[in-house]
């Protein structure tokens, strides 16, 4: 098939070209949107990445264009209307699981950090300052840490935490009974949070879950609690967040989402005045850390959305069946 690769950077092109198993593949920095659709005439298939927004008029666009097929580098598809290119017999399929404990290394490399203080150090260090002087963190073992959502990478977090002997309690609609068996202990979303040391968000993006954290559910975390956020955005009011942070009810934020990514991240802005004005506020914090949407990025997770896109496509032209289809 010939593929458009939307939203692609050198190392998309490192490893599709080394796992492509015999497709024509034309790569675009630019994004897929409203404004890009066009460039999709001529190709059979599109390859899109978590911030590239398919919704019915670029569907319509993609079909009058002769798309047959749309794959996503990702498991979330929150960014595509999946009803729509189901009307219009245009399969979605993704990528429902690659290397979880990736994205599960990442949450713990954002709570250790912001409570260890580590880049805060790092920094001292190289200019020669050696004070321990506001650097005091807090041990993790035996600490009460609420995990929302227990799928792939959820499972994943809860096995790193029981290594450091913390106290896990988990939300989920379908409870794990392996992490049962490890002592993982399901309840409420309200217990969950309530008096937890740390909240980490590992639940996908649904209407249900949108603003799953906003004022009244930021009244039930313990004062001075940390949250960390490597699922999706919207999962956050980052607005209530916010006022959290500067009342001192939330002592810690992790993020390697956000809301409105899709203007920022995987861009350089360094030279530039950022408009947003709810994540400039945000890096002013001390006791906030942002990365870009990077929990994903390692060479073992890489090699996985590889393969497997390459798997969904090939399952599309042999008519196989299409085990990795988005559904609603």
């Amino acid at each position: 098939m010939k593929i458009a690769i939307f939203s692609t950077y050198q190392y998309d092109e490192q490893f599709f070209n080394r796992f492509n198993t015999g497709h024509t593949l034309t790569y675009f920095v630019l994004p897929l949107n409203e404004q890009t659709a066009s460039l999709t005439k001529g190709f059979d298939a599109v390859c899109i990445f978590v911030n590239d927004i398919v919704n019915t008029a670029v569907l319509n666009a993609l079909h009058a264009n002769g798309i047959k097929l749309i794959v996503l580098r990702c498991a979330g598809f929150n960014n595509v209307d999946v009803k729509a290119a189901d009307d219009l017999n245009i399969p979605v399929l993704r990528v429902p699981s690659y290397s979880p404990e990736a994205i599960a290394e990442h949450a713990m490399a954002l709570i250790l950090t912001l409570n260890r203080k580590t880049h805060k150090a790092y920094n001292r260090v190289r200019e020669g300052n050696f004070s321990l002087e506001k650097l005091m963190g807090f041990n993790l073992h035996n600490r009460k840490v609420a995990v929302i959502g227990t799928g792939n990478i959820g499972k994943a977090f809860c096995k790193i935490l029981k290594g450091f002997g913390c106290r896990i309690n988990a939300y989920d609609l379908y409870p794990n009974q392996e992490l049962i068996s490890l002592g993982v202990t399901y309840d409420t979303l309200e217990a969950t949070l309530q008096d937890a040391d740390i909240i980490s968000l590992h639940c996908p993006l649904l209407d249900s879950t949108r603003h799953l954290i906003n004022e009244q559910t930021l009244k039930l975390f313990k004062r001075g609690a940390m949250l960390i956020n490597t699922s999706r955005g919207a999962l956050i009011n980052t607005a209530d967040v916010i006022k959290a942070l500067k009342s001192g009810q939330l002592g810690y934020l992790g993020l390697d989402v956000y809301e409105q990514e899709s203007k920022l991240f995987f861009r350089d802005y360094s030279e530039d005045v950022i408009q947003d004005d709810l994540i400039t506020r945000l890096i002013s914090f001390p006791n906030v850390l942002i990365t870009s949407h990077q929990g994903f990025f390692t060479a073992e997770a890489m090699e996985q959305i590889a393969t497997t896109t390459f798997a969904n496509i090939d399952a599309f032209v042999e008519g196989k069946a299409l085990v990795n289809r988005a559904t609603i």
